[in-house]
């Protein structure tokens, strides 16, 4: 009965469901690409991404209108728009073998370190995602953009501006600590001297990152932290960003200055979180690290804490987004136990043992002579065979 309440408590908050499902997910994918090696987080992984995948698998199943009612999204008509109302994707699985020849060669023939890197891993999502396309069936058409629009997203933010950085400065040597350089470590700089920590941003020696100077109040000396892609944060933020780029495209319709105003602030905000979360933890090592502790407790932050902030932050984010901002249109009709609902969805006349009654996967019952007559469930477009004899 528990299990029940909670499937339906799901259903009835879909979009909250789904957000919950995508936040278990990547933040999963966000431990594999970026874990904290030698930490207890490391072993979450798995954990988090079979949660989260199962239950997004089940709250999005396909419906009967699925596919129809996806043609009318976001997503759905910038997927038809690219690909020319579909014409293109025959050529998907070419253009995902030549991607991932083209990163094999750029890694052979001009990449500093042939072996494959973080960004490599994720050209070759986006590649797999292309050559998968085309072969996955039209009822798992919102599924299918999604995945595809999240990983276009995550080269857009992680791979093409690094490319373009190393093209820009004939340097392709050049590593992602440029994100450190230009976007994450000036600005936790800032903040901390308008907290009253003094500090200092500056080159190492022998690192292509920047260096935070500061001194702990309790502790002999000043500390030396360099802000390399481990603890920049920056797969973690794009992760986050891509999954809430797919997530507005393929829940929206309405290209409305309210989506696009939502789009941008998400992004934002994901940024901010990153920043913020560099803060802390430099915050931890200057009032609590000692002598005695020798910056453990700064450790400890950026091995835990910097990663619960991150995914606490954008929970709340999309918590408060969802109340306050959500779509234009919800259905006013909730999912209800058949145990207070006692009579037939379509004729409204009670439900007793005399008369065959049927219950739909989505938790609405009917009479079987209604349900054949109508020949889907009103609520979710289920046909027929997919409903269960209430016994």
């Amino acid at each position: 009965m528990a299990l029940t309440r909670w499937t339906l408590l799901a259903i009835n908050h879909r979009r909250a469901t789904i957000l919950l499902s995508l936040l278990t997910t990547f933040a999963g994918v966000a431990l594999i690409i970026d874990r904290p090696k030698g930490t207890v987080l490391e072993w979450l992984a798995v954990p988090l991404l079979a949660i989260g995948g199962a239950l997004f698998t089940y709250v999005v199943r396909p419906r009967k209108a699925a596919d129809a009612d996806h043609q009318n999204s976001l997503a759905g008509r910038l997927v038809r728009l690219v690909t020319l109302r579909g014409r293109l994707v025959p050529v998907f699985p070419a253009l995902g073998i030549g991607m991932i020849l083209a990163d094999f060669a750029y890694n052979l023939l001009v990449s500093a370190t042939p072996a494959l890197q973080t960004e490599d891993t994720i050209v070759l999502l986006a590649a797999a995602t292309l050559c998968a396309y085309g072969f996955v069936p039209a009822r798992f058409a919102k599924e299918r953009d999604f995945g595809l629009i999240f990983v276009l997203a995550l080269n857009g933010i992680l791979v093409l501006p690094l490319l373009a950085a190393r093209v820009y400065y004939a340097d392709f040597e050049r590593s992602v600590d440029v994100y450190s350089w230009v976007a994450l470590a000036p600005q936790t700089s800032e903040i901390l001297s308008l907290l009253g920590v003094a500090n200092t941003l500056h080159p190492v020696v022998g690192s292509t990152a920047p260096g935070l100077t500061f001194s702990p109040r309790n502790f002999v000396g000043p500390v030396t932290i360099v802000i390399t892609t481990a603890c920049s944060g920056i797969y973690s933020f794009g992760i986050f960003a891509s999954a809430f780029v797919a997530f507005v495209l393929t829940e929206y319709e309405k290209p409305s200055p309210r989506v696009w105003a939502m789009l941008g602030f998400g992004l934002l905000t994901s940024y901010a979180a990153n920043v913020f979360r560099m803060v802390v933890i430099v915050l931890v090592g200057y009032y609590t690290d000692t002598a005695q502790t020798d910056l453990q407790n700064m450790i400890v932050a950026h091995s835990y804490a910097g990663w619960a902030i991150f995914l606490t932050w954008i929970a709340a984010f999309w918590t408060i987004l969802l109340k306050f901002f959500g779509p234009e249109s919800i259905p006013a009709t909730r999912v209800e136990y058949a145990i207070t609902r006692n009579s037939c969805r379509i004729c409204d006349r009670d439900l007793t043992p005399a008369i065959l009654a049927t219950r739909c996967e989505c938790g609405a019952s009917y009479h079987q002579t209604c349900l054949r007559s109508a020949g889907s469930c009103p609520r979710c477009g289920a046909a027929p065979p997919l409903v269960h004899q209430v016994n």
